[in-house]
Formats: C-alpha cells, structure tokens, sequence
C-alpha cells in the first residue's frame, strides 16, 4: 500500500474511533494484528464485544468504502476475531461485526457511516 493510503487508512481510522467514542463504545484496542491479518477497532458497546473494520475513500468511484468488505475479508476478520476471543478466554462474549465507511471530504471532514452487525462470522 502507498503511503498516501496507509496515511488515509490511518485518518479513516482515527475519525471512526472518535465516531465510536462520541456513541459511548469503549475502545479496546486498534489494530489487532495476526499473521493473516488485522482488524481495525475491537470495542465494546454495552454488552457486545465488537469487531469493527474500517473502509475509507476519497471519492465514490470505485462505490462506497464498505463495498470493499468481501467475503474474503469478511472470513478473514473472523478468523483473527476467533484468534482474540480465544487469547482473552472471552468465549462467553455476544460479538458482532461492524463495518464503518469513510468517505473523505476534505482533510478534516468525511461522511461517516456505520453498520452494525453488518456481518455473521465466516470461518
């Protein structure tokens, strides 16, 4: 990835957390990484323990960010979400997936949209 998208991944990243925060989620960690891969937030909201992966563009021309959450990567994100539950011995947790979609307006605004559990768990 250029370094121009790692910087807008990041800037996606840091709105979407604190879009989450502002809603009353607590964050618990960014960036969980496995060998396979990452997932972007883990949060809590209430009693769910939620996976969030996070899309940003800067324009609509290839859709909105949260197209680009295939199933592949939608499997992939359970697996890792399957890695943390087991590390933390959370078995017991609900769990959701959510995905937050960026869209960047400028350098400081965006459209944010969140979709809750927009996703089931792919193994």
């Amino acid at each position: 990835m250029s370094k121009t998208g790692i910087n807008l991944g990041t800037q996606g990243e840091n709105l979407a957390a604190h879009y989450l925060k502002s809603k009353g989620f607590q964050i618990l960690v960014r960036n969980y990484r496995q060998k396979t891969g990452e997932i972007d937030i883990i949060a809590r909201d209430g009693q769910w323990l939620v996976f969030i992966e996070v899309k940003t563009r800067k324009s609509l021309r290839f859709g909105q960010p949260y197209e680009a959450v295939t199933l592949k990567k939608q499997s992939q994100i359970s697996r890792i979400a399957l890695d943390y539950i087991t590390r933390n011995k959370l078995h017991d947790q609900l769990v959701r997936f959510d995905v937050i979609s960026v869209l960047m307006k400028s350098d400081e605004t965006a459209d944010i949209t969140h979709l809750p559990n927009c996703f089931e768990a792919i193994l």
